[in-house]
């Protein structure tokens, strides 16, 4: 592998992993007062422009990761959205 299909390839786990965290929070909490709403609605309409782009460029790897990153960001908004104007859950022990 190329050093710079290397570095394309750790980018864009690195993005993938990196919505991983927040989902298992969310999850967790049933709370997501912190998370913004506008800022996903961006994100979730950039990956849809990167996925668009992906496909018109015929970049299967841009296509591809940006996917998983649409479907991991579009579960985060569908969090908030489901645990909007729900009581945070009680911390645990």
């Amino acid at each position: 592998m190329s050093p710079v299909n290397l570095i394309g390839t750790l980018a864009a786990l690195c993005s993938m992993a990196s919505f991983a965290p927040q989902i298992l929070k969310l999850l967790a909490e049933r709370d997501a007062t912190s998370v913004s709403l506008r800022t996903y609605v961006v994100t979730v309409t950039g990956f849809g422009l990167w996925i668009a782009y992906g496909v018109m460029s015929g970049s299967w790897p841009v296509t591809a990761s940006n996917s998983v990153c649409l479907a991991m960001s579009g579960v985060i908004l569908a969090l908030k959205v489901k645990f909007s104007g729900t009581e945070p859950a009680a911390p645990r022990p």
